[in-house]
């Protein structure tokens, strides 16, 4: 009964909505982690020559550390979906690699709710910072005194993605809890 099969294996599958919205995240979380791995070459740039305008000019780029420290933000708020999605994040393994992929996929089920919580109250903050960082024109109290909304804005796009990430993965989860796949 060919027919039927092709029932069961309909019903075997994730929803097609599910399926649309993993790999959406997982397509933009890619592309923006891998876009900003370069941030490290453009920082790495941007040292080199204030070390040389140093040395060869005698003068001091006040500006260079601060870009550094919004490039290095930028790098890792905006890398944190993709660093997820390809499961380079920090894991206590006491028994988590001794579990059969179902068992790890039921436990991660259960915690990624708290990493959830956590990403929206960030997310909250976030919100309410940038807000304040763009209705005050706040600026950073140094020398150089560059405004913070832009990077307030990126910390609240790469938290944003990161909640996103969250939640394809508990449906990526789902699934293999399930015994389906997310193809």
């Amino acid at each position: 009964m060919p027919g039927n099969r092709a029932g069961a294996d309909e019903e075997e599958r994730v929803p097609h909505i599910i399926r649309h919205y993993v790999r959406w995240v997982d397509r933009s979380n890619r592309f923006i982690g891998r876009f900003a791995m370069y941030f490290v070459l453009v920082m790495m740039i941007g040292f080199l020559y204030s070390a040389f305008v140093r040395v060869a000019f005698n003068v001091y780029i006040n500006w260079m550390m601060e870009s550094a420290q919004f490039l290095l933000s930028a790098y890792y708020l905006l890398g944190g979906g993709y660093s997820m999605q390809i499961d380079a994040h920090v894991r206590m393994d006491l028994f988590y690699s001794r579990w059969s992929p179902r068992t790890r996929a039921m436990m991660d089920m259960v915690t990624i709710w708290m990493v959830i919580a956590f990403l929206v109250f960030l997310l909250l903050g976030g919100i309410s910072s940038t807000e304040y960082a763009i209705i005050n024109n706040q600026r950073n109290y140094t020398a150089w005194a560059p405004p913070l909304a832009p990077i307030k804005l990126i910390m609240t796009f790469g938290i944003f993605m990161m909640l996103l990430q969250s939640i394809a993965t508990f449906f990526r989860d789902l699934a293999t809890a399930c015994g389906k796949e997310i193809e």
